[in-house]
């Protein structure tokens, strides 16, 4: 039997999304399927549908945030019962093989994990994401959403929350430290959120000063806009991490010399362009570049354990199906406060099986 449900897809580069409708697998053994309930919109949706980074698979189904209600399981699922609220988030498959998938860092397999969705699986079978009102996935890459966190207020988390959780778990960030979070944006608001949590002294560095009442809201100790050449120099050798959620290129030198001695400056913003970088503003204070993806499966499910005892969701804008190119745009006009959601009961019940 085949399960055909609503979906918006992109049809091709650069066009408006267009509702649809995608066939799902029929579930296997080990196969859970869920009923989206809400999908995030990430920039990187962003950029794949409008083949931005040149890895286009059309018609495409956009969106790694995805949270939602288990409607059936295989015969041989044993974490996930009918009923249990569950997340996807960037991945759905990795080679389960390698060194880095048996150390449970799926996000860096090395013959390159699955995505949601513009991938394949290595049967060539090609992968939807989130904006539709279904997805079957493999157990073992499914997360069980705890209670006390929204759904509409989780979906973000699979992408945005672990991917600044992971690096501000991998470099420590916690009490005694100083962190600072660059840009205040769907990424930002959570690095700012889960750095407090984690029991650091967080800073914003952003543009502007615009955002500065939501940021302490937020949990930021202070607050600095980085339009006023002030900030580099009242701020120079003082911070143990910065968290860069810009993808833009920066003037590296004047960021580099706000760390402090064995600060590390971790990019989770991935700029189009190389950055220029004198070694010497590595070595005057022995600093680190670095960078960071999302987090494996299992980090992922102690990040989102960890939203719900602190009471940690995103700040969303739920819209519906048919406002999502009009979001688009606002996105990249960064007139979004802070992560849109989409809301799939605006497909209406278009979901059908044939036989």
């Amino acid at each position: 039997m085949t399960i055909t449900v609503p979906a918006l897809a992109a049809p091709a580069a650069n066009q408006p999304l267009v509702r649809t409708t995608i066939s799902l697998r029929t579930p296997g053994a080990n196969d859970v399927a869920i009923d989206i309930k809400f999908a995030g919109i990430c920039h990187s949706d962003i950029h794949q549908a409008r083949d931005e980074w040149d890895i286009g698979l059309f018609p495409m189904v956009p969106g790694h945030e995805i949270a939602g209600i288990v409607s059936a399981v295989g015969s041989d699922v044993t974490r996930y019962r009918v009923g249990d609220r569950v997340g996807v988030g960037c991945f759905v498959d990795s080679c389960r093989e390698c060194a880095n998938c048996l150390a449970g860092e799926e996000q860096y397999c090395l013959k390159g994990e699955v995505g949601t969705y513009n991938a394949r699986y290595y049967d060539g079978t090609a992968t939807n994401g989130g904006y539709s009102t279904a997805v079957v996935v493999d157990e073992n890459y499914v997360l069980g959403i705890p209670e006390g966190i929204e759904l509409s207020e989780a979906a973000p988390l699979l992408c945005a929350g672990i991917t600044l959780y992971s690096p501000l778990k991998n470099w420590q960030a916690g009490p005694g430290k100083k962190v600072a979070i660059l840009g205040m944006g769907g990424l930002g608001h959570m690095g700012v959120k889960i750095a407090h949590a984690l029991g650091a002294e967080v800073t914003v560095l952003s543009q502007t000063l615009s955002k500065q009442e939501d940021g302490l809201r937020f949990g930021a100790d202070h607050y600095f806009a980085t339009s006023d050449p002030t900030t580099f120099t009242e701020l120079e050798n003082h911070f143990d991490l910065i968290v860069n959620t810009v993808a833009a290129n920066l003037d590296m030198e004047r960021y580099l010399g706000l760390l402090a001695l064995d600060g590390t400056f971790v990019h989770v913003g991935i700029p189009t362009e190389p950055d220029q970088v004198k070694m010497f503003w590595l070595a005057s204070q022995r600093r680190s570049i670095a960078g960071s993806k999302i987090g494996g499966i299992r980090q992922t499910q102690e990040m989102l354990d960890f939203c719900a005892a602190h009471g940690i969701g995103a700040d969303v804008e739920i819209i519906s199906v048919d406002q999502v190119n009009e979001a688009y745009e606002r996105v990249i006009r960064s007139d979004v406060r802070y992560r849109f959601v989409i809301d799939t009961a605006s497909f209406g019940n278009e979901t059908r099986a044939d036989a």
